[in-house]
């Protein structure tokens, strides 16, 4: 749970300065959005939850 929050505050950051930088618009950013949304519905949520706890793991173990 840990792990999801500090994920989803440093990607919503690094979109924030994205945006304001002028590299993404709010169209693609909102699109983007949405796909991950839609996508922590279908059955690869779990995997790629897994995946990411996975690489969490091995960047705290370095």
């Amino acid at each position: 749970m840990a792990v999801s929050i500090s994920a989803v505050a440093l990607l919503s950051i690094v979109v924030f300065v994205l945006i304001r930088g002028g590299n993404v618009r709010i169209g693609p950013a909102l699109a983007c959005a949405a796909f991950g949304f839609f996508l922590a519905s279908t059955g690869a949520a779990p995997v790629i939850s897994t995946a990411i706890s996975a690489v969490t793991g091995w960047i705290a173990s370095i």
